[in-house]
């Protein structure tokens, strides 16, 4: 797994969630946390406030970042990988 495909299949993840209950936070599954990778695509989207970190790997979008993410094309398939909610 590379940075984008984490980072599409974590905004996909987050904008299927939010859709459901925006103030529901996500768990992510122990082998996506663990990797390096993940961690730098989360704190990315954290700091652009995209993201909030309720604790490690557990995340919700915010407002901001729900909003610029339905602006990008949507890549529905990769939201499956990368969540356990």
């Amino acid at each position: 797994m590379d940075n984008i495909s984490i980072r599409d299949g974590l905004l996909a993840a987050l904008t299927e969630c939010y859709e459901a209950d925006p103030a529901h936070f996500v768990s992510l599954p122990k082998q996506i946390v663990d990797l390096s990778m993940a961690r730098v695509v989360i704190a990315d989207l954290r700091n652009e406030g995209h993201v909030e970190e309720q604790e490690r790997g557990v995340i919700r979008f915010t407002i901001r970042g729900y909003q610029a993410h339905r602006e990008r094309p949507s890549r529905r398939d990769e939201s499956r990988v990368l969540v356990a909610v």
